[in-house]
């Protein structure tokens, strides 16, 4: 096992990292349990925000330099590597500026005398996936370090040179040595870690079975756990959606990243047959006109999936769903060029009975679903173990609200297929997982709530 940058729009070999050896993984976590104790949480709360904020500078300078590793290692276009450097540095920006107010002491009204204020854990420990490279990784390093907690991350395997970009980005703007340490190492030497008393906390994003092993190896140490395991996300689109708005959403939800995005839209519930139908036909269309490519094109539309393994597990998907009965209405192929290209594809048919009914397909491929009813599309909708976002698109707003209501998932949009802010709380509910990144909610995930009490002194 090693660490590789594999292009995947040429399926090239760029670079390789090897595995470090399990005395420098432990070292390294000596290192940041030492800071952590002697130096970092000590610090006050506003110049811990003074280097965060300082990254996030660094970032907007030198965002073209940051911005081309995720083409490079993961295929995102480069609008959308920029959008991510962007997006990165406003996290980083905001908890800067409001990490003050987020950790401040809350008097506790109705006992006076009582308040409770926030102090860090330790190490945290985050394993990260590779499909927002930068993203992923600041939502959690972001609240934490500014909160006091040192982290060490884990990042995939196939993106280590935006790993390494990240933490030589915290070492610019001033961060001590074990503050925030990257790690090149394996699953067993992450099983090691969090056995280690003095990891404090664990939190991943990636898949159902990743989050299994980490949430029982966490939880038999008695340790936090935060996890998010992707998810099916529905988009109803009730009897007074406009038609036209929805079909422009659901061509960007589904095919943004290379539809590789945990709350991408990935399954359509239409209500009424006659617009299913006209829907259908118009995301056929838009479907067609698609242009596959390079990720560096300005009229690239859809770049590649980020690995070969990726690309042969969705054709699978698609061939074990058309093999229990569903129909491939579009794509469906892998594009006859080098890379690892898959046409955008849309399914339909797809019964209870189907594999795909109950899977996450984490690439361009969209399950499509006619109802006759919003109760059918509710239940639909509901009719899975996944719980991230979903999507309600309807004329008449309150309505959307109370179908999104209805919706069992950590977040509902109305009326569009995404919006990313650092105010806006990330997480699910039911297999995809529990605990939430971002906002206020994300920096309280890893603190010690501790109760002062003052005795009366009557």
């Amino acid at each position: 096992m090693s660490f590789s940058t594999i292009n995947p729009t040429t399926g090239e070999l760029v670079r390789e990292f090897p595995l470090q050896t399990d005395a420098e993984i432990f070292e390294a976590l000596s290192v940041a349990d030492r800071v952590y104790r002697e130096d970092w949480h000590l610090r006050p709360v506003s110049e811990r925000a003074e280097i965060v904020g300082r990254a996030a500078k660094i970032l907007r300078e030198r965002r073209d330099e940051y911005a081309a590793l995720p083409v490079l290692e993961m295929g995102k276009i480069q609008r959308f590597s920029d959008f991510e450097i962007d997006l990165v540095a406003d996290i980083l920006e905001y908890y800067a500026t409001h990490g003050e107010r987020l950790l401040a002491e809350h008097p506790l009204p109705d006992e006076p005398g009582a308040s409770l204020v926030a102090e860090p854990v330790g190490v945290v420990l985050a394993i990260e996936p590779w499909n927002f490279p930068f993203y992923q990784v600041v939502r959690v390093a972001a609240p934490q370090l500014v909160a006091g907690n040192v982290v060490m991350i884990k990042h995939a395997e196939n993106v280590p040179q935006s790993a390494l970009a990240l933490a030589r980005l915290f070492e610019e703007a001033g961060a001590p040595q074990g503050a925030y340490t990257n790690l090149f190492c394996s699953v067993e030497q992450v099983a090691t870690l969090i056995d280690d008393f003095r990891v404090r906390g664990v939190t991943l994003t990636g898949s159902e079975r990743a989050g299994t092993a980490v949430g029982a190896r966490a939880g038999a140490n008695l340790k936090k756990v935060v996890l998010e395991l992707g998810g099916s996300d529905p988009a109803l689109i009730l009897e007074g959606a406009p038609l036209d708005h929805a079909v422009d959403q659901v061509v960007m939800g589904r095919t943004y990243n290379s539809g590789q995005g945990c709350v991408n839209i990935k399954r359509v519930i239409v209500v009424g047959q006659d617009r299913g139908q006209q829907m259908l036909v118009a995301l056929k269309e838009r479907f067609a006109a698609i242009t596959v490519g390079d990720p560096t094109d300005e009229a690239t539309q859809l770049g590649p999936v980020v690995s070969e393994r990726a690309l042969q597990g969705l054709l699978g998907q698609i061939e074990a769903a058309r093999a229990a009965g569903a129909t491939i209405v579009h794509g469906g192929h892998r594009v006859d060029r080098p890379g690892f290209f898959l046409e955008p594809t849309i399914i339909t048919d797809i019964g209870p009975d189907n594999p795909l009914y109950q899977q996450e397909a984490f690439g361009p491929v969209l399950s499509f679903y006619v109802v006759d009813t919003e109760e059918q599309a509710i239940h639909l909708a509901n009719d899975t173990k996944y719980g991230l976002g979903g999507y309600v698109f309807d004329a008449d707003v309150e309505h959307a609200k109370d179908v999104a209501a209805r919706i069992d998932s950590g977040m509902v949009y109305i009326n569009s297929c995404f919006a990313d802010s650092p105010r806006l709380p990330f997480g699910g509910v039911k297999n995809s997982g529990f605990g939430r990144e971002l906002s206020e909610l994300g920096i309280g995930e890893f603190l010690n709530r501790k109760l002062i009490r003052i005795a009366d002194q009557a």
